[in-house]
């Protein structure tokens, strides 16, 4: 009983993350219609220019907690403006064009953020200063730390506030009209380039803050940390139904679910220590908590592509995929 809960707390953690990402696929994709790969460039984007702005301060006297929020601050400014960018240059040309070109757009991108983050910051896994509580309590035998709860409160805050901007706000008023029928919007006084360009600028902001959750919560990052994220977070996406808010939350936590609980009973988690020799940079983390342990088991990215696999096979529209009022 104490491991099938210590596998839910876990998988509530990861699922939380992959929430948080998966919104940013299902809201360019229910305005656009488009998949942007490159998200999950952003989410790696956003976790590696929060360190940069950490590492001068986590030595500064100023509270960990404080630390974080500027390094938070930094990578939101910086993912939106990114994400800004990426909608201006790459994807707002190719609008009108067959569904393939933006596509294989997308796919360059996210290979392009892929090399600049390398050449910026290297090769190697950077180990994140542990500026938030450490502090550990138990539960029913499973043991919970103060940053997973911090992820999941803060990413429940951050998807309820979404809601409700989407449901209650003029802007997500306009985001639901752009999302129906662009065309019949802009009669309307839409201004739909500009509702685009905002539904990139929240989902890169989204981005931002799943970056720094999961840099805090698994201690290291690097510059290929957003590729597979970024696929487990589309698969949440489908699962809950492409384009609609509610379904890319439900997907995200039932992926870190069936992910926690499978690599808790099938697969064995990979120790950081182990992996110590073979990854530059993670001595100093080891050495900081020996218990530290990466995503899960050997077996983790086979659940999530198996679920994405059948949900295709048997309901390719998702758990929540019908047309609804309040997707964006």
């Amino acid at each position: 009983m104490d491991i099938f809960i210590q596998q839910l707390v876990n998988g509530l953690t990861l699922g939380a993350i992959y929430a948080l990402v998966a919104l940013g696929y299902t809201m360019v994709y229910g305005i656009l219609g488009l998949i942007n790969f490159a998200h999950g460039e952003i989410v790696m984007i956003g976790a590696l220019t929060s360190l940069a702005a950490v590492k001068p301060l986590a030595d500064s006297g100023l509270p960990g907690v404080v630390v974080v929020l500027i390094g938070l601050a930094v990578a939101i400014v910086v993912c939106m403006i990114l994400g800004f960018t990426i909608e201006r240059i790459a994807y707002r040309p190719l609008r009108h064009a067959p569904r393939l070109a933006p596509l294989i757009t997308a796919i360059g991108v996210s290979i392009v953020l892929q090399q600049l983050a390398m050449l910026i910051w290297g090769r190697n896994y950077h180990s994140v200063p542990p500026l938030l509580p450490a502090g550990t309590f138990e539960f029913l035998g499973a043991t919970i730390t103060q940053i997973q709860l911090i992820i999941i409160v803060v990413a429940a805050a951050t998807m309820a506030g979404l809601m409700l901007l989407v449901n209650r706000s003029r802007l997500g008023c306009a985001m639901r009209a752009t999302a129906e029928n662009p065309a019949i919007a802009g009669l309307m006084g839409v201004d739909v380039n500009r509702i685009i360009s905002f539904t990139f600028i929240i989902g890169s902001a989204l981005a931002a803050l799943a970056g720094v959750l999961v840099s805090a919560n698994y201690g290291i990052t690097h510059y290929h940390m957003g590729f597979i994220l970024g696929l487990k977070a589309f698969t949440a996406a489908v699962l809950g139904g492409i384009g609609n808010l509610a379904g890319a939350m439900l997907g995200g936590v039932l992926l870190g679910l069936i992910e926690a609980l499978g690599a808790g009973y099938i697969g064995d988690a990979t120790n950081v220590c182990t992996l110590a020799y073979v990854l530059p940079g993670l001595d100093g983390l080891c050495a900081a908590d020996p218990t530290q342990s990466l995503l899960g088991s050997n077996y983790q990215d086979v659940f999530a592509f198996f679920v994405l696999i059948v949900v295709l096979i048997f309901r390719p529209s998702g758990l929540m995929g019908e047309k609804v009022a309040e997707r964006a």
